[in-house]
């Protein structure tokens, strides 16, 4: 089959003659069977059942397939034996992963706590002595000096967030200007947008009182 903006051309690859010839029409290729009665047809398809009802069913595990065809949830699913020792290639491409930025040669900072980095990641399977599942990551722009809090619950992010703040501005002698995370909805809330909104505020009345300071 071959499919082009306008039509489609189904061919005999055996002696690359023109079969039928389709129109599209809102985004589907028609075929007028009726131009075609004087010729003998026999329609088929040659495919894996189990793939094609993996596709049909949004590219579904094929553990969840076995369980839909075992209890009976869905209507006109055939009782086949469901394969997983296959790779779907659309699930292969649609989760793989971007391709790393390229490394920087300079620092775009110009000081500590400029920029955050902020990621959270778990629950592991195993926690740690303390019993904590989480880790919640934070890495300095500019110095990479990295520090990880351990949590027990991924609610606890804030909590942890805003004592971690208070505690570094107070021993390094500077303010955090901005923060960087993957927009997970740990740091994308209410809690964390007043927080950072009350500390930009603060931060741009410090400087300016300091530039007055300087300016006598």
């Amino acid at each position: 089959m071959i499919f082009e903006a306008s039509h489609c051309i189904i061919k005999d690859i055996q002696n690359d003659k023109t079969i039928f010839m389709g129109h599209k029409c809102d985004n589907v290729y028609a075929i007028n069977i009726s131009k075609y009665d004087g010729h003998d047809k026999c329609f088929s398809s040659m495919h894996d059942q189990s793939w094609l009802w993996h596709k049909r069913l949004g590219h579904a595990n094929m553990n969840l397939i076995s369980q839909l065809n075992k209890d009976e949830l869905v209507r006109g699913l055939p009782k086949i034996n469901f394969q997983k020792n296959k790779v779907c290639e659309a699930c292969q491409i649609g989760k793989q992963i971007k391709n790393s930025f390229k490394n920087k040669n300079f620092i775009s900072t110009t000081r500590p706590l400029v920029l955050l980095h902020m990621d959270l990641f778990g629950p592991s399977r195993i926690p740690n002595l303390g019993g904590k599942s989480y880790a919640f990551v934070i890495v300095d722009d500019f110095s990479r000096y990295t520090w990880v809090l351990f949590l027990s619950q991924k609610n606890e992010v804030f909590y942890e967030f805003s004592k971690f703040c208070n505690k570094v501005q107070n021993e390094k002698g500077f303010t955090i200007t901005c923060i960087r995370s993957d927009h997970g909805r740990e740091f994308e809330n209410i809690d964390f947008e007043d927080y950072c909104n009350e500390h930009i505020v603060l931060t741009t009345i410090f400087r300016l009182l300091e530039l007055l300071n300087k300016m006598g």
